[in-house]
Formats: structure tokens, sequence, C-alpha cells
């Protein structure tokens, strides 16, 4: 990858930056969104998106790459073109997380972070995914793929590698690639936000029981708790 971005790349994320930065009483606070824009580009936090997000913030490089190397979300090295993230905490473990995880590491023939040589699949192990209620759950650029098994998952994976759209349980209709989904973790709308449900028949299950029951939370003692 070149050193420097080209002249009209360089400008159009600065153009973004500002525009990033705006929202924020400290321009320091936009780092964060920052460093997924230079992922919407790179496909990972590169040395100069570093250095971009550096100037454009008046911070040393040392200060970006401080948050650039403690989250996981920010990726070291190119990620592929579709994430797909394997549960395998506690309970989806015990649902089959671990076996649909031992599926496609073999299956692919890569490991934890890493991107398969046709560069379309980097696979990750997630902890929870906060979808218990459907576990085992897959996910594939941050989007959800409930009550998976190993041949299912394997079907999300030979899907992307021929080049069809893959469609998530919930949220958006079809899931969009790495980049594009960076874009708006960077904080810019795609125009799917309404796509599709947010909650399944599972999550609500709770809720409904309430209400058809009734029930309320119970209502604060006057005066403060005792």
């Amino acid at each position: 990858m070149a050193e420097n971005y080209a002249a009209d790349v360089e400008q159009r994320l600065r153009k973004d930056a500002a525009e990033v930065i705006a929202r924020y009483p400290q321009p320091r606070s936009a780092i964060m969104p920052l460093l997924h824009l230079i992922q919407s580009e790179d496909g990972f936090v590169s040395p100069r998106g570093i250095a971009l997000v550096a100037d454009v913030l008046g911070l040393t490089r040392a200060q970006v790459s401080a948050i650039a190397t403690f989250y996981s979300q920010y990726r070291r090295h190119p990620n592929g073109e579709y994430n797909v993230g394997v549960c395998t905490n506690a309970l989806c473990a015990v649902m089959g997380g671990d076996l649909i995880w031992d599926e496609l590491s073999s299956y692919l023939g890569v490991g934890h972070d890493e991107t398969t040589e046709d560069g379309k699949i980097t696979l990750e192990q997630l902890e929870c995914n906060a979808g218990c209620d459907y576990a085992p759950v897959v996910m594939v650029n941050w989007e959800f793929f409930d009550n998976q098994t190993p041949q299912s998952a394997k079907q999300i994976v030979d899907d992307i590698r021929a080049g069809k759209d893959i469609h998530p349980t919930r949220g958006p209709e079809k899931v969009h690639t790495f980049k594009e989904t960076e874009r708006v973790l960077a904080g810019f709308e795609d125009g799917h936000v309404d796509e599709g449900p947010a909650a399944g028949e599972a999550t609500l299950a709770g809720l409904k029981i309430a209400r058809e029951r009734g029930w309320t939370s119970p209502r604060p003692l006057e005066g403060g708790v005792k």
C-alpha cells in the first residue's frame, strides 16, 4: 500500500473527517469514528490513516495508535471483504458454537483473525454477540445470523465466496461489505436503518408475557432507597 493517500482521496477523507469532528465539543473525542473512517477506506487502521487522524486532531501518532491497538474492532492488518465472527462464549459454545467454529476454521483453512487467500473472509472467534436468545449466533460484518449449525454457517461462507448476497436474520435486507459497514460506524448513514426487524420473537417473549399479565417494574420509593 502506498505510503501516502492520493491527493483526491486525502481531500475526501479530510472533508469527511471535518464533518465528524464538528459533532463533538472536543475534537479529540472524534478519534474512534475517525479510525472507522480510515477502515472504510483502507480495510484496516493503516499507518497512513493513523498519520492523517493524528494530523486532523492535532495529536501524535502514538496517541492515535494507543486507541487503535486497544480496541479489537480496529484491525492492524487488512481485513477481508466480510468479517465472519463465531460466538464461542458460554451459551453459544454449549449450544453448538464450538462445533461451528471448528467446522468453519477447518473448512476455510484459517484461524482466528486470519483471512482467506482470496481476501473474501476474515474469520474471528468472538466473545458474546448479545444474541443469547438465538444461540448459537454467527455475525457477518456485525449483522446477526441466528440459530446456526455447522452446515448453515458453511452455506454462508460459500455464498460469500460465490459473490451472492447474504441475508441476516435481523437488520438490513442484506449484509454490506466490511468497508461499507465501517463507514456507517464512522457516523455516515447508509439508508438501511429501517430495514428488517431489530428484535425477534424470542427477544420479545418476556415483554409480551409482562404486558399480558400487567407486570410492571417496581416504582422508586418516596425519598429514595431506604
